[in-house]
């Protein structure tokens, strides 16, 4: 992230540092932001996140999403930590139409230096190892802060999206034939069985 840039705004707060930006950074520099902390917020297209704007509907006109972001460390554990408000509408499954899907939720992620960090966060605790979402580190290391959003959005988003109460669409060609009505094959066994 380019702190040259017009549209960033730094101010200091204690220990953390918060970045005001039109647009949300792709990256942050670990090596900047690890150890001062670094907070975004501001509202973000969902056609903006390049995978998930394949899912959405073109029938809908998609709302912004709010989104504040947050890099602290914990017990000696970096994490990142999000809040995300508000809906994206993809196309139902059912009945093709547009279905709102509500993505509103609270996440936070510890990002390991290595698995022997894991005994310092909680059974439950999502974690990812730094090196394996980093793959370049020179000439400094980069989180993909987009990427990690849209891997979380991603992930909240129905496989197969369907309204609660609808219909599955059904078109018909042509006439149904009728079913011949053809005997029943046990009858006969039947009316064997009362003689015997």
């Amino acid at each position: 992230m380019s702190s040259t840039s017009k549209n960033l705004e730094t101010t200091q707060n204690n220990e953390t540092s918060t970045v005001t930006s039109v647009n949300m950074p792709e990256q942050i520099s670990l090596d900047k932001w690890a150890d001062s902390g670094f907070d975004w917020q501001g509202e973000v297209a969902p056609a903006s996140f390049e995978r998930l704007a394949k899912l959405l509907t073109s029938e809908h006109e998609q709302p912004k999403l709010n989104l504040d972001a947050n890099l602290y460390r914990h017990n000696n554990v970096l994490h990142f930590a999000f809040k995300l408000t508000g809906n994206i509408w993809l196309t139902c499954q059912r009945c093709l139409q547009p279905v709102e899907i509500d993505l509103t939720d609270n996440y936070d992620i510890a990002l390991l230096d290595d698995e022997n960090q894991v005994r310092l966060i909680d059974n439950e605790q999502d974690y990812l190892l730094l090196n394996e979402i980093i793959t370049e580190q020179i000439p400094e290391r980069l989180l993909p802060l987009k990427k990690l959003i849209e891997d979380e959005i991603l992930l909240k988003t129905p496989l197969a999206p369907k309204h609660d109460d609808c219909e599955m669409v059904v078109e018909q060609f042509g006439e149904i034939p009728e079913e011949e009505e053809s005997e029943n094959p046990f009858a006969a066994l039947a009316a064997l069985k009362g003689k015997l």
